[in-house]
């Protein structure tokens, strides 16, 4: 998975297809990422106390990674993620303009 802690990406199906965010968390061994504000449902709890109210409450759910993609911080389009070395280090690339991320 190419996709990191706060990476910029851009949803490109679902409900909340065109919408950008950061990415919050990475789940590489179920190819999901948390997005921050987006993939939002609600989710009833029920009171844990005496006298207490149940309450609705909004939870953002980990979307696939195949629905998105980075959004370039050179070029600011969404694009795809190449890998090359430099030097000794591995770093990941823009396809579109060769910056690296």
């Amino acid at each position: 998975m190419k996709l990191k802690k706060g990476d910029n990406v851009k949803i490109l199906s679902g409900k909340d297809r065109g919408k950008t965010g950061v990415v919050l968390k990475a789940f590489p061994e179920d190819d999901r990422i948390q997005i921050d504000g987006l993939n939002v449902f609600k989710k009833r709890s029920k009171p844990r106390k005496q006298g207490e109210k149940g309450q609705v409450v909004a939870v953002s759910r980990p979307l696939a990674v195949s629905k998105v993609m980075i959004i370039c911080p050179n070029c600011k389009a969404p694009t795809r993620i190449g890998g090359r070395m430099e030097g000794n280090r591995k770093v990941r690339y823009c396809k579109k303009c060769k910056a690296t991320l």
